[in-house]
């Protein structure tokens, strides 16, 4: 598979588009007024501890308090030996190690010999604290928080919380692993450079020096975080997270971009000088993007992006599927839409299994491009036969392997669903791109233009009385003024019955469709 990374910026918004073998992939957002805070790391100053809840809220100085939760703020290193790429495996066989399934009961039951600490002996109000947001801010709750500060670098993360060197499970030789241990632990010994490190997949077979630098950037950043928290009152930001296009870089950077585009002369500059020092070998794909025609349009970015803010999405076969966003989760439905197979495609299960195998992969897709997060219900076409439905499971499950975002797919086959729940930490592409429609606010639907007239009519019924004047003038919009004249001139003839009088209809585009208004004239 080949990547491109398409960055387009203004000064003002920075958007950057991620195509995998020339289609839309993933796309993120950064606005120099809303950057995001995930990565930021905090002096905040408890404001509330809620022990019904175990968890606080913590100032942070901004627009709502974070909540950090016991767990969060318990070190916790059985947490870590269990994630899935930054932990250190215990080989079979090294001398003094027992197997996992022992060591796995061991440390289960310890943990259950401890008693749980309480938020409320490890909190006050009022007590300073240094936390780290995990995750942004969305609609009415405050940022998600933890204790557990990481700074991710190219090849190393580095958690200053902790004592511990980890490994990544996919470095697998001894001889390596043990090669890039001794320079970590050199370094710290040097140094005395507190604070844990884990050596991330990427530095695998880097050099001494590659290894020193993220360890020296470390070293730096955590030196300037203790001075700022020492020199400052809570609440203050103590660490910032780089620019999107850097943390992008310094994240997603491998061998399979075949170029990295770029349409603003400076961020140009500053992304040569960042890829020169991380990956000098990439810099020939770094290229200037200087036409005047949008660089989003000229590689079919926007197309892509515009319809992602649509409920529906075709399918080159003509099927279609249908995404529907709720404050609880997110409902995907597939329909076989125009496509309804060829002549010669024998059972109507060919044309179902088609189209959903051809959904599954445009699914996840979405899912990535839109960031859904939460539980995604993905209703496929019903099929007959158990192996078919087995197929298009699969093919969800290999499609969700693409994405960096934790998630997992269930299989309800009784009702033919599969449900896929899946991390976000991030606004999804729909609430960092739109805002509620101010004529239906947000509802997706109005009422139809017979509602309106009959609400019109039993409206009047009940100020009948209060109304003087030989006539009656009612303002509506435009849309119900046309009904009132046409399908719906009945409601109108039984106004002027039930008032006695003339009713004059006067159409008024500053209306919403279901807004109306009466008053008297004349008289």
């Amino acid at each position: 598979m080949t990547k491109e990374m398409i960055i387009s910026s203004n000064g003002h918004e920075t958007r950057v588009a991620i195509l995998e073998d020339d289609q839309l992939a993933e796309i993120f957002v950064e606005r120099e007024r809303s950057r995001g805070v995930v990565g930021n790391v905090y002096k905040g100053r408890v404001s509330k501890v809620l022990p019904g809840m175990q968890s606080s809220f913590i100032d942070l100085g901004l627009e709502r308090d974070g909540f950090l939760y016991v767990s969060d703020v318990i070190s916790n290193l059985d947490e870590l030996e269990g994630a899935d790429d930054e932990v250190e495996p215990k080989v079979k066989g090294e001398p003094g190690e027992k197997e996992p399934g022992e060591r796995g009961r061991e440390r289960e039951r310890e943990k259950e010999r401890q008693p749980e600490p309480k938020i409320e002996e490890l909190l006050k109000e009022g007590q300073d604290v240094v936390v780290q947001v995990a995750k942004e801010p969305l609609g009415t709750k405050g940022a998600r928080l933890t204790c557990h500060v990481t700074l991710p670098g190219r090849f190393l993360v580095f958690m200053p919380t902790v004592d511990h060197i980890g490994i990544s499970r996919k470095i697998a030789t001894r001889e390596e692993r043990a090669r890039l241990r001794g320079i970590v632990k050199e370094f710290r010994d040097q140094h005395h450079f507190g604070g844990g490190v884990i050596i991330r997949t990427a530095a695998e077979g880097r050099t001494k020096e590659d290894i020193l630098a993220d360890l020296n950037y470390f070293h730096k950043i955590w030196l300037e975080m203790r001075q700022k928290s020492e020199g400052r009152r809570a609440p203050a930001v103590i660490y910032q997270e780089p620019s999107l296009v850097n943390k992008l870089l310094r994240d997603l950077l491998t061998d399979d971009y075949t170029a990295i585009r770029i349409d603003d002369p400076r961020e140009h500059e500053r992304i040569v000088e960042f890829i020169g020092r991380i990956m000098p070998s990439l810099l020939p794909r770094v290229k200037l993007y200087d036409k005047d025609y949008p660089i989003f349009e000229e590689y079919g970015v926007q197309a892509e992006l515009d319809k992602a803010l649509r409920s529906k999405v075709w399918l080159k076969s003509g099927g279609s599927i249908v995404i529907n966003q709720t404050e609880a989760l997110v409902a995907i439905d597939v329909n076989t839409g125009r496509y309804v197979g060829k002549k010669t495609a024998g059972r109507l299960e060919d044309t179902i299994i088609k189209t959903n195998l051809e959904a599954a992969k445009e699914i996840v897709r979405q899912i990535r491009l839109r960031d859904l997060g939460g539980i995604i219900v993905c209703d496929f076409i019903d099929m007959e036969e158990k192996k078919n439905r087995q197929k298009v499971f699969q093919a969800v499950e290999q499609e969700l392997r693409k994405d960096r975002a934790p998630s997992k797919a269930l299989q309800v086959s009784d009702f033919g669903l599969v449900i896929v729940t899946r991390k976000r930490v991030k606004q999804s592409l729909e609430r960092l791109l739109t805002e509620p429609c101010p004529y239906c606010s947000g509802a997706g639907t109005i009422k139809s233009s017979s509602t309106v007239c009959y609400e019109i009519l039993t409206e009047l019924k009940k100020v009948a009385q209060d109304l003087d004047g030989p006539g009656v003038l009612l303002r509506v919009n435009p849309d119900i003024a046309r009904a009132l004249k046409e399908e719906e001139r009945g409601v109108l003839k039984d106004l002027k019955s039930l008032l006695g009088r003339d009713v004059i209809v006067k159409p008024d585009v500053h209306l919403h469709h279901e807004q109306f208004d009466v008053m008297s004239i004349g008289g």
